[in-house]
Formats: structure tokens, C-alpha cells, sequence
């Protein structure tokens, strides 16, 4: 039998994020054209990786038609340049998609099966809205097994505001305007574009090249939140500055077990501890990571207070203020998103995991004072994904 082999996070890239729909920077541009071009952009990067020592490539979509179907692991491995011998496939998670791709390709790393693997995601939420052209069983209303609305994301996040009334409007549109500002220092301190991978785009006015996220409003004020329309309930909580915007983007990350990391001499961004993935009732799908977190930190016997970082994605507001408040933490604790979120940057579905990764491993390499970090999110039918990861960089006692 195999030894469990030690996981490494080399490098995560994505492109910049853009606006979904016919205004949205990519409105021309494939999505399988967007993972190729991150993909393309990673292995620039990491050119001492020999690429056909790559044993998988999976890519996940939640929307898996068009140009966002058809395998796209093996389709994109190909038309990024990899070697015809290097294998691929599609996966799905909803939001968890990428985050699934990681853990999967992680564990067959950590089973000795391969030394190199290519996880992403990409969602092209302008060409493939969520749940396009889906035909949901009948049995799932007809025998109530769930809510007619536990599709609806936005309903879902209504439904933890009724259930915690203590994490009010208020408190999701203060953590909304911060997710803003945030994001906006860290552009303006260089911290996110080291890894965004350009891409060229095609509109009425011609040729250009999309080079940072397109749907940022670092404008956003607690007063201007406060007027907003809840599209999904009358008198609701969850607004458009509360709720992540529909994005399109790609993620793809590089990963490695030990054995390969010393062959070729890489320096590993971060180390696979412990994932976990659970279920709650798809209604209030945003408190899956509770328990998905709890999972994995009991898996790695740490607590909470082990976790130095954490990377949440910002589904919405109320939806990470539900895990904090579980979870004893403050709503502005500065270990949480220290660069901005989801509802600032975007998430294109399927991608969204592997940008939390890149993130993290950024914050990782400023941060030697910290061990453990966290990236977890909601997904929807009613599911949480956690991972926690362990910094390399670390000076503390080994």
C-alpha cells in the first residue's frame, strides 16, 4: 500500500474577473478560451515543471454546455499546449467546482498515483446563466424534499437572516461596503495583479486587454447600501452590494506531491492539511461551511483558533457572517479576507475556490508568523467545502 505523500499548492493564477452579460469584458470571448489562456499563463510561470510529467488536468463548471462543455479538462490541456499523453476531465460542484478539482487531484497526489496535477475552474455566467437549460426531477417539489426556492440563492441567503436575526441588514451591508474597500487598497498596493493573467478581448471598439476585475465598486457606502432594492424578497435584506455579482473568470492552480517538489527543486506556496466536505438543508445552503470546517479542522486536530488566515467566499454577506458568528469571530477580524471578497471581486461559480487559494498562498508568503489558513465556501443544493492549508513559510516551532 501506498504512503500518504504530502500535497503541495505550487502556484494559482486566474484571469481578471469580468461582468456577466452583452456589457461584461468577455461578452466575446469563450470560456474554454479563458481557462486556456490561465493555463497558459501558469506554465509560463513554472517553467522548470516538464509538462509531460503533468498526470491530470481537471477543470470544473457548473454550467457544463457550449463552449463550457465537452470534457474541458482534456480540451483545454490541449489547446494550452500539453502533450496529447497528459489526460483531462470536467468536473462539477457548483461553487465548489474548483475547490473540488483541488481536493480531487490532491488526493491522488497524496496516493502516490501522480506527482503533478492542474486544478481549475471557469464559469462564463454570461453565455451559461446557473441552472441554463437544467430539468430539475419533479420529485423534489412533488415530494417535498426541498423548497421550491432552495434553487434560488438569494432566497437562501433571506432564509439565515430569518433564522439569525441577529446578523442584521446592517451588519451584512457594513461587511459589503468593507469587502469593497478592501479589495481597492489591495489594488492600489500592488497585491492582487502579480497573479492575474491578462487576456485579450474583442468589443465594438476593437481589440484590447482585459488586465483587473471589471465589476469592483470601491465608490460603495454604508448610506448608499441602505437604499438599495432586495430583489429577492419585498422589505429583504440581501441586496446587490450584499450579494456577489454574476461573473465570468477562470482559475487554474499547479500542484505537487513531495517527491516532486524536491526532483525539481520547486518552492511550494502552500500544504495540503486537511479538506472536508459537508451537507445542511439546501434552504439555507449558505451555512454549509460550519460543518464542512468543523469536518476538516477535527480531520487535522486543530480548533478555530489554530486558523492564522481565512479566505471565505463571499456568496453573500450574511452567508460568511453566519460562519463567523458560529464561529466566535468578529465580523471585521483582520484575518478574514484581508484583500476583499466575492461581493467586490466576483465569482464566477466553479472558479471561485481556486482564487481563495491564490489569495491565501499570497498572504502566506507576508505572513511567516502564520501557520495554518482556511478557504471554504457555501455551495449550492446545500453544501459547505473547507481546506486547510499549512504555510511553508512559517518560523515558528517545526
Amino acid at each position: 500500500m501506498a504512503e500518504i505523500a504530502d500535497v503541495f499548492f505550487v502556484d494559482g493564477v486566474r484571469t481578471p474577473f469580468g461582468r456577466a452579460g452583452e456589457k461584461g469584458q468577455y461578452w466575446n470571448t469563450r470560456a474554454d478560451d479563458l481557462v486556456v489562456k490561465a493555463m497558459m499563463g501558469l506554465l509560463e510561470r513554472n517553467p522548470d515543471v516538464p509538462k509531460d510529467r503533468i498526470d491530470e488536468v481537471a477543470i470544473a463548471a457548473t454550467t457544463q454546455q457550449g463552449d463550457q462543455g465537452l470534457t474541458l479538462g482534456r480540451t483545454t490541456a490541449l489547446l494550452a499546449g500539453l502533450p496529447q499523453s497528459v489526460p483531462g476531465y470536467a468536473i462539477d460542484r457548483m461553487c465548489a467546482g474548483a475547490m473540488t478539482a483541488v481536493t480531487q487531484i490532491g488526493s491522488a497526489i497524496a496516493f502516490g498515483a501522480y506527482d503533478f496535477g492542474i486544478a481549475g475552474g471557469v464559469e462564463h455566467m454570461g453565455r451559461h446563466p446557473l441552472g441554463a437549460d437544467a430539468d430539475p426531477n419533479p420529485r423534489f417539489l412533488s415530494e417535498k424534499l426541498v423548497s421550491a426556492d432552495a434553487l434560488d440563492m438569494g432566497k437562501t441567503a433571506e432564509r439565515i437572516h430569518d433564522r439569525f436575526p441577529h446578523l442584521t441588514k446592517e451588519r451584512a451591508d457594513r461587511f459589503g461596503t468593507r469587502s469593497q474597500q478592501k479589495l481597492q487598497a489591495a489594488y492600489e498596493a500592488g497585491k492582487i495583479q502579480p497573479d492575474l493573467i491578462p487576456v485579450a478581448i474583442r468589443s465594438e471598439s476593437g481589440w484590447g486587454l482585459a488586465t483587473r476585475d471589471e465589476g469592483t465598486r470601491p465608490e460603495t457606502t454604508m448610506e448608499g447600501l441602505a437604499n438599495l432594492k432586495t430583489p429577492f424578497r419585498p422589505h429583504g435584506r440581501v441586496t446587490a452590494g450584499t450579494a456577489s455579482p454574476l461573473t465570468d473568470g477562470a482559475t487554474v492552480s499547479l500542484l505537487a506531491g513531495a517527491s516532486a517538489v524536491t526532483e525539481f527543486k520547486l518552492k511550494p506556496k502552500m500544504r495540503m492539511v486537511s479538506f472536508a466536505f459537508a451537507g445542511v438543508e439546501p434552504e439555507i445552503m449558505g451555512i454549509g461551511p460550519v460543518p464542512s470546517t468543523e469536518k476538516a479542522l477535527r480531520k487535522a486536530g486543530l480548533t478555530i483558533d489554530d486558523i492564522g488566515l481565512f479566505e471565505l467566499n463571499e456568496a453573500f454577506a450574511i452567508q460568511v457572517l453566519s460562519l463567523l458568528d458560529h464561529f466566535g469571530i468578529d465580523d471585521d477580524d483582520p484575518r478574514v479576507n484581508q484583500w476583499g471578497g466575492a461581493i467586490a471581486i466576483g465569482h464566477p461559480l466553479a472558479a471561485s475556490g481556486v482564487r481563495l487559494m491564490t489569495q491565501l498562498a499570497a498572504q502566506f508568503a507576508e505572513r511567516p508568523d502564520v501557520r495554518y489558513g482556511l478557504t471554504a465556501m457555501c455551495v449550492g443544493l446545500g453544501q459547505g467545502g473547507s481546506v486547510i492549508w499549512e504555510n511553508p513559510n512559517w518560523k515558528g516551532k517545526k
